[in-house]
């Protein structure tokens, strides 16, 4: 197998689905499936088994596809250690970001970044906080951009705390929320856990949720346009004045709040690229993006 094979492999792996994998790998699928042929001709075994809907690996397919995961890790690694060798800053540098970190802050400090070390490329992966958690967990990242606490060994630093709070398009009073209509969002546990305990604490009703939506900057919109309140993080909203907003307050009185860190392992502060970038990061006011 060769690289090109690694790669196919591990994307067949992870989508279990021809045609994204095709599309991920930007080859045709008479192409892609062409090349899982061969493979199979050549180790004399059936790789993959077509379903319904996608695919699943043999045996034999698994070990070959979790050795070429295995490969692409090594080649990466090799990669990485001969443009460190350099004493450049150079190469690919692999960010994993929580949603509304990579629409209203990355696009920008990545610019930044990009006009002083012009040879660097960047290798982002979106999501959850909690995917970004696992991708620095795994080695996947060289670093993630979180919002919460989740468990970690390594180092991590404090970007900027946010005040959690409810924002709405008019007027209202605490004890008339629960009857006045709310837009909600998909979120990551930690947050989710944060707001409804906020909320079982202080109403015996449930919040009257008219309108859910899949992202936040969505709710944002239905919250602009009137729809009704919603309970999110006040940057989210920091832009539309026009709102009302009210932070929420634990029982003590302290605000509730959320933080956003840099995580990363101290090792891969070895190498010059990841260097770099968290020495630049830590030069800016990043909330104030």
């Amino acid at each position: 197998m060769d690289y090109q094979d690694w790669e196919m492999l591990a994307t067949l792996y992870s989508t279990e689905n021809i045609t994204q994998a095709s599309q991920q790998l930007f080859v045709s699928q008479p192409t892609l499936t062409a090349r899982i042929k061969k493979l199979e001709d050549h180790y004399g075994v059936q790789i993959i088994i077509r379903k319904r809907i996608g695919i699943t690996f043999t045996p034999e397919g698994e070990q070959l596809a979790l050795h070429a995961k295995q490969m692409l890790h090594e080649q990466r690694m090799i990669e990485e250690k001969i443009n460190n060798m350099k004493n450049q800053v150079e190469g690919t540098l692999r960010v994993g970001v929580s949603n509304f970190f990579a629409l209203n802050k990355m696009p920008r400090l990545l610019r930044l970044f990009k006009q002083e070390y012009p040879n660097v490329e960047f290798n982002v992966v979106t999501g959850w906080s909690s995917e970004m958690h696992r991708l620095i967990l795994n080695n996947d990242v060289h670093l993630s951009f979180i919002k919460g606490d989740y468990p970690w060994r390594g180092t991590r630093e404090l970007l900027y705390e946010e005040e959690i709070c409810v924002a709405a398009p008019w007027e209202f009073k605490w004890d008339d929320l629960p009857a006045l209509p709310r837009i909600d969002y998909h979120t990551d546990e930690n947050m989710r856990s944060l707001v409804d305990t906020w909320w079982h604490s202080h109403y015996k009703q449930n919040p009257n949720i008219n309108i859910q939506v899949n992202q936040v900057e969505t709710c944002k919109e239905m919250v602009v346009n009137g729809l009704g309140y919603a309970i999110l993080a006040n940057l989210v909203v920091r832009p539309h004045p026009e709102l009302i907003v009210k932070p929420l307050h634990h029982a003590s009185g302290e605000p509730l709040s959320r933080k956003t860190w840099m995580y990363y392992h101290e090792e891969t502060m070895e190498m010059n690229i990841v260097n770099a970038f968290v020495t630049f990061i830590r030069r800016l006011d990043v909330k104030g993006l």
